[in-house]
């Protein structure tokens, strides 16, 4: 498993990597064959009031499954980073829980590593089954358009997304509403 720690206006202590390495380790207790787990930390200074602290942890495993937790309402980054991780659990039991349930045969290898172990702490096993199921389909016309095209038809909408078609790199882009209220574009990517 490799660690990757990137800080943006943060001082990386010996104490504060020791404390990140401490905690992330035990991760490969609760999910098998984890590759990579980045982590995120970064300290925003605010004009008004205390400056906020945001941990952010993207796990990958090597059958290409990321999870991703972030928090960023702590006034401590140690604190970021436990309540980060505690989410990182809850990601790991909600993505064990659907390839129990859904997995069946096809994910064979991944239900014997999920045996072998052990249970995030703190969370019950959830026996119930999960009824979900696609309840509606729709067809997109693409028109090719540029981003700020793309985002004043996502307004005009009042959707939190949209799917375009750039018309500056011919591809298909994914516009979304971030937390922050800017926006993100996602580009997809065949490997």
């Amino acid at each position: 498993m490799e660690l990757r720690i990137h800080a943006r206006n943060v001082d990386v202590s010996p104490r504060l990597q020791e404390h990140v390495e401490k905690k992330v380790s035990k991760l490969d207790r609760y999910l098998p064959n984890i590759q990579e787990i980045r982590v995120d930390l970064a300290i925003e200074r605010r004009k008004q009031g205390m400056d906020q602290c945001i941990a952010q942890l993207t796990l990958r495993n090597t059958r290409g499954v990321i999870l991703r937790a972030e928090e960023k309402k702590q006034p401590d980054i140690y604190a970021a980073l436990d309540v980060a991780l505690d989410k990182m659990y809850r990601q790991i039991e909600r993505y064990k829980g659907k390839r129990k349930r859904r997995g069946a045969g096809r994910f064979y290898e991944t239900e014997q590593a999920l045996e072998s172990v052990e249970s995030v702490p703190g969370t019950a096993v959830e026996e119930e089954e999960e009824k979900t199921a696609i309840v509606r389909r729709k067809t997109v016309t693409l028109i090719p358009m540029s981003e700020e095209e793309a985002i004043d038809q996502m307004e005009l909408l009042g959707h939190n997304f949209f799917v375009f078609l750039n018309a500056e790199t011919a591809k298909l882009g994914v516009l979304y509403r971030r937390e922050d209220g800017n926006y993100g574009v996602l580009e997809p990517r065949i490997e």
